[in-house]
């Protein structure tokens, strides 16, 4: 017996997921690690915000959201936690730390050395290989999906070679004007290729086990998201490592306030209405759901995320600098970072909104277009008011739909609750038999 074969013995089988399945802790492990992977590309392009260093933080960003669903294609046909398959996903999981770190220097001077944006590139592939050996192993069983699967190759060995290209030709130009214009092509062939592979392989690469727990995988890797934006404005800005003024305090009110709309801009009504849409969508239709509102249009909503906070980050540093003036308006692309991250993060919840509810609401509509005509003003006034005008746009927006949507809002919380205490009865339920006598042995 191999090696592999009799740890896999020793540790247990890979667990199918069931059909109404939930997250498990160490899928939410993982989650933690590849979240660290935005902290990295926030704090890496704070340093020099300008636009190139946008632009390669958005390719980053997109190459590292397709690595995460494929992930969440792989944890909805197997348990993660379960068996030997999380001593795999640790591997993956040191890769993808190690991909984190090396970020910042993935798109260092071209004229420099390789070993940077080498080490992002294997890492990377190393990652890709865990989830291609899992997700083989998931159906070893099935010919068919076996054929199917290798649809998916073409894009990894792609994406592969794109992305070692990136990482050792530009150095060997030797200085070269077009070096790097020729590394940031080479990346964006890789983002073309991965989401336009996802659009043209057969809908069975996309076969969802559990719309719950598809939809509860997509919803805490947001909030987490959302959790990060608020340590990285907290540790960038420097509040940590100056004295409580008045103005400090209410710019971190504020950003919790606006951070908080935000949330409640999608899991109040939006993100819960979209997975009851999940559930009762069945076949090809539900498939083409998951793929289209969650894989894709969820990406730029954690695009808005890390843009707004380089801007919240920028405008809080400006207000507990000492030597700034508080009269003094944001400098630089602070504001527009702020308010354009924002109204790209309601614009890609538009458009989950639209996929999977075929609805739109105008008051989203409305505020996208308000803060888009606010720029020029909160460019003008002190950086804490351009902060509170902000907040006031956001808070204002979910406050008129909890008036506007009232009757449509208590149904769906109505609905959700009933679910949640017939869910939660059937567990009490069950636990219920732990506390029972055993029945006595025949004999005794």
């Amino acid at each position: 017996m191999s090696g592999f074969g009799w740890w896999r013995r020793r540790l247990g089988p890979a667990v199918p997921v069931a059909p109404a399945a939930r997250v498990d802790r160490f899928e939410i492990f993982f989650d933690l690690v590849f979240v660290f992977s935005f902290f990295i590309i926030t704090r890496s392009t704070a340093q020099d915000i300008r636009g190139g260093a946008l632009l390669h933080a958005l390719l980053v960003l997109a190459v590292l959201w397709w690595a995460w669903v494929v992930h969440s294609v792989v944890a909805t046909r197997i348990r993660l936690g379960e068996g030997f398959v999380p001593v795999l996903m640790t591997v993956g999981m040191a890769a993808l730390f190690t991909f984190a770190l090396s970020l910042p220097q993935a798109f260092h001077d071209v004229r420099g050395n390789a070993a940077g944006p080498v080490v992002a590139a294997v890492s990377y592939i190393v990652v890709r290989l865990v989830h291609l050996l899992l997700l083989r192993h998931a159906v070893r069983d099935s010919p068919d999906e076996l054929r199917q699967m290798r649809r998916f190759v073409p894009e990894l060995v792609g994406s592969t070679l794109l992305l070692l290209a990136a990482a050792l030709i530009p150095p060997a130009m030797h200085g070269s004007s077009w070096a790097p214009l020729v590394r940031d092509g080479l990346w964006a062939l890789v983002v073309l290729l991965q989401y336009t592979t996802g659009q043209l392989v057969g809908s069975w690469v996309w076969g969802i086990a559990s719309a719950e727990h598809w939809t509860e995988r997509y919803d805490l890797i947001l909030i987490i998201a959302l959790g990060e934006s608020v340590i990285s404005v907290g540790v960038g800005s420097n509040l940590i490592g100056q004295p409580p003024t008045l103005p400090a305090v209410g710019a971190a009110v504020l950003g919790i306030f606006f951070t908080a709309a935000l949330w409640w801009a999608h899991y109040d009504m939006i993100g819960p209405a979209a997975r009851i849409a999940l559930h009762t969508a069945q076949g090809k239709p539900r498939i083409t759901m998951a793929r289209d509102a969650y894989a894709y249009c969820y990406l730029p909503m954690i695009a808005g995320i890390i843009l707004f906070a380089l801007g919240a980050e920028a405008i809080v540093s400006g207000i507990t600098n000492p030597h700034v003036p508080n009269w003094m308006p944001a400098l630089g692309p602070a504001v527009p970072l702020l308010f354009g991250g924002v109204m790209l993060y309601l614009f890609g919840n538009m458009l989950f909104q639209l996929r999977t509810l075929h609805t739109l609401s105008w008051t989203r509509v409305g505020t996208v277009g308000l803060l888009a005509v606010c720029i020029p003003l909160a460019e003008r006034v002190p950086a804490l008011g351009a902060l509170a005008l902000l907040t006031v746009i956001c808070v204002g927006m979910v406050a008129a739909e909890v008036v506007i949507f009232e009757e449509g809002r208590t149904a769906l919380r109505r609905l959700i609750f009933e679910e949640r205490i017939s869910h939660e009865a059937h567990e009490a339920a069950y636990r219920a038999r732990w506390h029972e006598p055993n029945e006595p042995d025949e004999g005794e």
